[in-house]
């Protein structure tokens, strides 16, 4: 039977920019329109799975990001010991999504294999691709593969019941998303399959790609798998929270319940 799982965006850090840096040809009106960065958490009664893990105070200072509070400290605002959690579900692998290296150390990881193909393949080559990805994070990968930590999918999967990956490329090579099943119905997380709800509302693809036409049916992709009843969450989007509740008193503008009234 298909447990409802809880689902939780944790903010982590923020990046202030204008908006013509979020789309491909800009934007007319160049306001501000800032980044703010997330983990997320899926929990069950039987099974639950941190998506992505965010990157350190170091990756921060070296990229111009502003840390808010760190990820482990947003879990555990919620109950989540980092050093407990068993499954980890990295979207793709640019440096705010891998990094934390330590974070999570009995975790299995779980990744596509075109995403690990293309972080270590010849498309690294070129400075336009690989500057999203920190070759630390990167390395990382590379030893939990080789210390059986890391188990690879081609496409869809079900990673327990209610709980699926699909992938959808455009960003990145590999990039998958997560369909978990709620007590409001279906919810994705689509990551940078959609920085922004602009970007999927508007057809208007972020300008880190690397296919824009997967990006641009992965905006289709990612409302069909939540149906029309269905929640589809971007990966950076700071109106995530201000459109669903804090996960308690207290974690008002940092943690927020997705499967929540709201």
């Amino acid at each position: 039977m298909t447990e409802d799982y809880k689902v939780y965006a944790v903010k982590y850090a923020h990046h202030a920019r204008k908006a013509s840096e979020n789309f491909i040809g800009g934007d007319p009106h160049d306001g501000p329109m800032p980044l703010d960065y997330f983990v997320w958490a899926i929990v069950g009664e039987k099974h639950s799975f941190i998506v992505d893990t965010g990157f350190d105070r170091q990756e921060a200072a070296k990229r111009g990001r502003t840390i808010t509070r760190p990820a482990g400290e947003g879990l555990k605002a919620i109950g989540i010991a980092p050093e407990a959690v068993s499954d980890v579900i990295v979207t793709h692998m640019h440096y705010d999504h891998a990094g934390n290296h330590d974070l999570f150390p009995k975790a299995t990881y779980h990744l596509q294999d075109k995403e690990m193909a293309y972080c270590t393949g010849r498309c690294m080559c070129h400075p336009a691709l690989s500057q999203p990805f920190a070759v630390d994070d990167v390395t990382a990968m590379v030893r939990r593969v080789f210390d059986g930590r890391v188990r690879f999918h081609d496409g869809a999967s079900e990673l327990a019941p209610g709980v699926s990956v699909h992938a959808l490329g455009g960003h990145t090579a590999g990039l998958q998303v997560v369909r978990v099943r709620t007590r409001r119905g279906w919810l994705v997380l689509a990551s940078d399959a959609s920085h922004f709800y602009a970007n999927m509302d508007q057809g208007r693809p972020f300008p880190i790609v690397y296919n824009v036409a997967d990006m641009l049916e992965g905006h289709r992709t990612v409302k069909a798998l939540a149906g029309p009843e269905g929640d589809v969450i971007p990966g950076h989007d700071p109106m995530v929270l201000d459109r669903y509740p804090a996960a308690a008193s207290g974690l008002e503008g940092w943690v927020v319940r997705l499967d929540g009234e709201k």
